[in-house]
């Protein structure tokens, strides 16, 4: 349907996992693509190659999103190369996950860095741009354990619940320069790591999802391209949970 065609959207995190597949759907709706991921190996360049079957304009850049010199490194190039970002995902992200009472200091930081200060690094080097074009659409990937906690997770958990307080708060702030924010909460999506999972385990997270099924990735790419088009002008500082009704 060509929802985003001529737009180029950067996508944090984006060689694999959710992250690519948020990349492909995008692709799939004439968006020209930037993404970044920390190592741009044999992987980064198949999503690549993958991208570039779809007619559109590709790059990969290696970044530490949680860094806010390359981050803002990355951004300028991005622009000089593509023109525009009409679309920032802030997709970046890692667990480390463990008790509270285990949890280590470097655990914690590490989350948080990775997951959240890296939003923040994105947000504040995208916004110039978006603000001088009067337009932009920016989607940050919480998760559904952002809205109720995990145990087990706090440092990730509170990571994708300031995520959401991001969110809203970069609508208020950025929506007079017609800037929409919103954010994306995945909940139990089949993937790699899941599949490590045992089948006792994926059967317990299995019986709490109403609809009785895992998410796929590509489930949350097309709430993204969603909130990336102009079907949603009018959305903003809103949290769209993918989880099958597990969050109600």
């Amino acid at each position: 349907m060509n929802l985003l065609k001529d737009k180029t959207a950067l996508i944090t995190g984006a060689a694999r996992g959710i992250g690519k597949a948020v990349a492909v759907s995008m692709a799939k709706q004439g968006a020209n693509i930037a993404f970044t991921d920390l190592n741009i190996d044999e992987k980064a360049m198949e999503t690549v190659a993958l991208l570039e079957s779809y007619g559109v304009k590709v790059k990969a850049y290696a970044s530490n999103a949680a860094s806010f010199e390359e981050t803002h490194r990355v951004v300028t190039e991005v622009v000089k190369e593509f023109g525009a970002i009409d679309i920032l995902v802030n997709n970046a992200g890692i667990t480390k996950d463990n008790l509270m009472l285990r949890m280590t200091e470097a655990q914690w930081d590490m989350v948080i860095n990775v997951n959240l200060k890296s939003a923040f690094n994105f947000i504040h080097a995208v916004s110039p741009v978006m603000m001088k074009q009067r337009s932009g659409s920016i989607i940050n990937m919480s998760s559904v354990v952002g809205l109720s906690g995990n145990a087990g997770q706090t440092n990730y958990s509170a990571s994708k619940a300031g995520m959401v307080a991001l969110t809203k708060s970069i609508a208020k702030e950025l929506g007079p320069r017609g800037i929409r924010a919103n954010a994306v909460a995945p909940g139990f999506i089949v993937s790699d790591m899941t599949d490590q999972l045992s089948e006792e385990v994926r059967k317990a997270w299995l019986e709490t999802i109403p609809l009785r099924r895992g998410g796929t990735p590509e489930d949350v790419g097309n709430v993204c391209v969603f909130l990336a088009s102009e079907m949603s002008s009018y959305v903003s500082g809103q949290v769209i949970p993918v989880c099958g009704g597990m969050h109600t």
